[in-house]
């Protein structure tokens, strides 16, 4: 079990993220709480209200977004020589970066299609708009569900437990 002094978790952000790595994550916990952010999103009505349509989905998504992207690179780094560590390090960022960016133009991309295509009927339609968003979101939700499967997939935990001589370490 995982014994914290609580001086030093009071104190260091890392401290704290791997208290709580070992104590509330899994390989699927927290991406799925991510696509249950996501599949709150797919329901928002036109009229929402930040409270009760809003708020829950963004909870869900805030509370679970730090902690599927640690375990990423944590997972991405594992085994890697201490030599290319900046080298992995930045493949990493890059990787998030693109995928960030690719992410945006497709689910933006569906939004607008299925907007601009009801517009023509009926312009600055609230609803056509809605579920434009909507369907962005279940986009989403299909792109993380393809993520947690690669993730308990491909990801071996035998290589994630034993790190070689001279790899990176935390301690």
């Amino acid at each position: 079990m995982y014994q914290a002094n609580p001086a030093i978790v009071a104190t260091n952000p890392a401290a704290i993220t791997a208290f709580a790595l070992t104590f509330v994550t899994s390989a699927w916990a927290r991406p799925a709480q991510m696509i249950a952010g996501m599949l709150w999103y797919t329901q928002i009505p036109v009229d929402a209200s930040y409270w009760s349509d809003l708020l829950p989905g963004y909870l869900l998504v805030g509370f679970a977004l730090p902690f599927t992207f640690i375990p990423v690179s944590i997972a991405a780094l594992a085994g890697v020589q201490q030599h290319e560590a900046g080298l992995a390090s930045g493949l990493i960022n890059t990787a998030q970066q693109i995928g960030g960016a690719i992410g945006v133009a497709v689910t933006s991309s569906v939004l607008l299609t299925h907007y601009t295509n009801a517009a023509k009927v009926r312009p600055f339609d609230q609803a056509a708009f809605t579920r434009g968003c909507q369907l962005a979101f279940w986009v989403t939700v299909g792109i993380s569900v393809a993520g947690l499967i690669a993730t308990l997939v491909l990801i071996r935990r035998d290589e994630l437990a034993t790190a070689p001589e001279g790899a990176v370490t935390t301690a």
